[in-house]
């Protein structure tokens, strides 16, 4: 069987998703200086992986953002949210004006994402490493109720110093929920520095494969790698699958 990386998707279309990642670096920066506070780093180094998500792998349609059967993603790592929302806006779930109103008193755009402000959100951000434990939950109710539709879990690296996310990966690992894919976003950074001087995670693969994970290691910023890597995870039938992504916080724009 062909591995993730043998698998070309076409340059045209690679290239395409490149400019709109780019786009929604520009997005990202215009929206946090006009809030003048927010998180960079996480949201500019993951545009690629939204680009790929949101215009290539995601089963939705903005015209029908509540259909039943559409792909959901869950945001675990919610102070990122800037990316998410410019993902969203971009795709056409509402109006990129609103993404000028970040932060502001009022706003459907706050700090983490809100469950029901707007369309496209399919969990409430804070807390981290509570996502995970969200999304094999709603796994769990797609298979309960003979649903093909995919639950992704985008998180962070620095979230797996919480208890919980461990509790949750293991469960998933032990109850094979094969229509779950978790992505970390493996920039090596968190609030207090860097994430081997304050909670060495290595060696993670092996970590995840002893909790029964199918383990995908990508350049976060390879779009044609994110793509492939989730299109593989599709294929895995007796494991949950979590792609490691590799990425630059704060990658920027030229």
């Amino acid at each position: 069987m062909p591995t993730y990386k043998n698998r070309k998707p076409h340059t045209h279309k690679i290239e395409r998703l490149e400019e709109t990642a780019y786009e929604l670096r520009q997005s990202v920066v215009k929206m946090l200086l006009e809030a003048k506070s927010g998180h960079s780093a996480g949201p500019m180094g993951t545009a690629d992986i939204f680009a790929a998500l949101y215009w290539d792998i995601l089963n939705i349609d903005p015209e029908n953002p509540s259909d039943p059967d559409r792909d959901r993603l869950v945001l675990s790592s919610g102070h990122i949210c800037p990316i998410l929302y410019a993902a969203l806006a971009h795709r056409g779930f509402f109006s990129r004006e609103k993404l000028k109103t970040l932060r502001k008193t009022g706003s459907d755009l706050q700090g983490h994402p809100h469950l029901g402000t707007l369309p496209g959100i399919e969990s409430n951000g804070g807390p981290l490493g509570q996502g995970l434990s969200q999304a094999i939950g709603m796994a769990i109710a797609a298979k309960m109720d003979n649903k093909s539709y995919r639950i992704y879990c985008m998180g962070s690296d620095g979230e797996l110093d919480e208890g919980q996310t461990w509790e949750a990966a293991m469960f998933a690992g032990n109850k094979r929920v094969t229509n779950l894919t978790w992505i970390i976003d493996r920039n090596n950074i968190q609030i207090d520095g860097y994430t081997e001087d304050v909670m060495p995670l290595e060696p993670l693969r092996e970590k995840l494969e002893a909790f029964n994970w199918y383990v995908i290691e990508i350049d976060g910023h390879n779009i044609e790698e994110v793509i492939n890597s989730c299109n593989m995870a599709k294929t895995i039938s007796q494991r949950p699958t979590v792609i490691i992504a590799h990425t630059i916080p704060g990658k920027g724009v030229d």
